[in-house]
């Protein structure tokens, strides 16, 4: 799909194209209305703009489709199908890596409740890491906002791969 289609499709189809970005309704009803966009970097400005901040709640219900950091997402679902090719760049996960991991996911969910979550695209495993032990000293506040954050940045990266 390209730009152009996704500027005519219908309400109802172009919902479909963008829950698996962010199952967000405030954001999706957003970026329909924002259209026609006149080019790529429009629509991208547009959904991280719409988005921004996202309200604890939004981010609860969006964390629902993420699996931790370094595990197969489940299923066949459009958001699954993101999350591996996301994750896919941090490459096989050698045994010490993978431990470190789940021993961070683990202490991460205990500290806030929730799955560790980062954008994967783009990052080392060492930066993952990194990131993940340096949010562990986050507030409550500072980590909803962040985790915000970075879906936010899961989503535009997603929109742009779907209409580049």
């Amino acid at each position: 799909m390209d730009l152009a289609e996704f500027n005519r499709l219908p309400a109802d189809e172009a919902r479909n194209v963008l829950r698996p970005c962010l199952d967000v309704d405030r954001w999706i009803d957003a970026v329909i209305a924002a259209r026609p966009f006149p080019d790529l970097d429009s629509a991208l400005e547009s959904a991280r703009n719409d988005a921004t901040p996202l309200r604890t709640d939004e981010i609860d219900a969006a964390m629902s489709h993420h699996p931790r950091i370094g595990e197969k997402a489940k299923g066949q679902s459009a958001e699954a199908a993101h999350s591996s090719r996301e994750q896919a760049g941090l490459g096989t996960l050698d045994d010490e890596v993978q431990s470190q991991l789940a021993a961070g996911n683990a202490a991460y969910e205990e500290r806030f409740d929730r799955v560790f979550l980062i954008r994967a695209a783009g990052r080392t495993p060492a930066e993952v890491l990194s990131e993940l032990q340096r949010r562990m000293d986050n507030t409550d506040a500072d980590e909803t906002a962040e985790v915000g954050e970075q879906l936010i940045q899961i989503a535009a990266l997603r929109l742009e791969g779907i209409l580049a």
